[in-house]
């Protein structure tokens, strides 16, 4: 496998001509991002986020402008190469006259999904979420007895992700309560989001040729927040015995820039040591190198604004705070058991971690565990409750790396505002 390594892109003291990276909370010059965007009316195109502005890449770079698979595809080498070459022409004001034509403000282009989904997978791999739901039905078991020997995941539904910004429309779909004689039809009263991170497949692999574990992280092309919103009384009634369906196939909104393995580079952590007692990974999921440096120094938080709050002023409020290290499994034993059975992933396919929360009811990754299941709601500044999400409520996901000595670097907008259903 070839790890990314820290050169000078990851320099602290390195700056842009380019005034607004300097300092930027999620686009310095230290991440350089890829995504899709539209500069007025024209065609997508592939950018660079630096600062408050977008480079045009295929104005400057010898690559096809008009789609993000190649770069995805790229090997580590040669996108250690091209992030050289940009870092240079943002840093060195020698280029400035060249390249400064090729800028556009970001607040004046509409941005796209950076690949289009050919197959998203979500998995389970928050240890803490998966105990704090299972212990509202399981209080004696809250996790299943496979969790810890095998990460667990379902096949989601590509069509209808979304980039930050789209509306969420509230979704119909059967609910039963407790207490009734049968199932009714309507709009989900249990809404819910899911603060997760997006892994995105670069290079794919050939059916029936899985990928070893220590070769999977050359397979991840970048990184995204990701809330898969859930619709929690429909998953309630429909997902035995085959897990979730309509609960999530409504909408899932990621964040548009695809934050590279080389810009986080610098934020690589050792996976935490499993508690005494649990079990050993099965030799296909366990890597040594993996193990010392497969987790990431990413902290994350999810923040709501109610309609309320918005027209008095008030900023969304953060409800729940959580990191990239409570993840029970790494991104490379996700890959790897994906593709252990055959399975051929692609360029652009989507990897869901699951949702990310930390221990106690301040780090909760969902409305689910953070009013335990509906029974303690959560108090905002206007005064107003909230237990699931209502019409006009706005959930913003953010995430940040960060590491003692490095610029920290953040992924972008994570955004979406829930809408009456239809």
């Amino acid at each position: 496998m070839t790890r990314p390594g820290i050169n000078e892109t990851h320099d602290p003291m390195r700056t842009s001509w380019i005034e607004s990276a300097n300092g930027h909370r999620d686009f310095p010059i230290q991440n350089l991002p890829f995504g899709m965007f539209s500069p007025g009316t024209n065609e997508p195109r592939i950018g660079v986020a630096i600062g408050d502005m977008i480079l045009d890449l295929g104005a400057v770079a010898a690559v096809d402008a008009k789609g993000m698979n190649a770069i995805a595809s790229l090997e580590p080498a040669d996108r250690v190469s091209l992030r050289r070459h940009i870092s240079t022409l943002l840093s060195d004001p020698t280029h400035r006259p060249a390249v400064a034509q090729h800028l556009h403000r970001a607040e004046e282009t509409t941005l796209h999904l950076p690949f289009v989904v050919g197959d998203y997978t979500d998995f389970y791999a928050g240890i803490h979420h998966a105990r704090n739901v299972g212990a509202l039905f399981r209080p004696d078991q809250p996790l299943m007895p496979n969790y810890k020997h095998v990460p667990i995941g379902y096949h989601g539904r590509a069509s209808s992700i979304r980039p930050s910004g789209v509306p969420v429309v509230r979704p119909h779909g059967q609910s039963k309560g407790l207490d009734a004689d049968g199932p009714i039809f309507g709009p989900s009263r249990r809404l819910d989001y899911e603060l997760e991170l997006g892994i995105w497949i670069g290079k794919g692999n050939p059916q029936g040729a899985p990928i070893p574990i220590a070769e999977a992280a050359d397979h991840i092309a970048g990184f995204c927040l990701l809330n898969d919103w859930s619709a929690r009384d429909f998953q309630a009634w429909e997902y035995q015995p085959l897990g979730p369906f309509l609960a999530k196939s409504f909408h899932s909104t990621v964040s548009p820039w695809v934050i590279t393995p080389e810009a986080l580079a610098p934020f690589r952590l050792a996976q935490p040591p499993r508690p005494e007692g649990d079990p050993v990974p099965l030799a296909y999921l366990l890597d040594a190198d993996d193990q010392r440096d497969g987790a990431y120094a990413i902290k994350l938080k999810v923040a709501l604004q109610t309609a309320m709050m918005k027209a008095a002023g008030h900023a969304p409020q953060i409800v729940g705070r959580s990191a990239a290290h409570h993840l029970y499994w790494t991104i490379s034993q996700l890959i790897a058991h994906h593709s252990s059975n055959g399975c051929n992933l692609r360029a652009g396919d989507l990897l869901g971690t699951g949702t990310i929360s930390g221990p106690g009811r301040d780090h909760c990754g969902s409305l689910l565990e953070a009013t335990l299941g509906g029974s303690t709601p959560l108090f905002l500044p206007t005064g107003e409750t909230r237990t699931f999400l209502e019409d006009g409520d706005m959930v913003v996901l953010s995430a940040t790396a960060q590491a003692d000595g490095c610029v920290p670097i953040g992924f972008g907008p994570c955004r979406a505002e829930i809408r009456p259903a239809s």
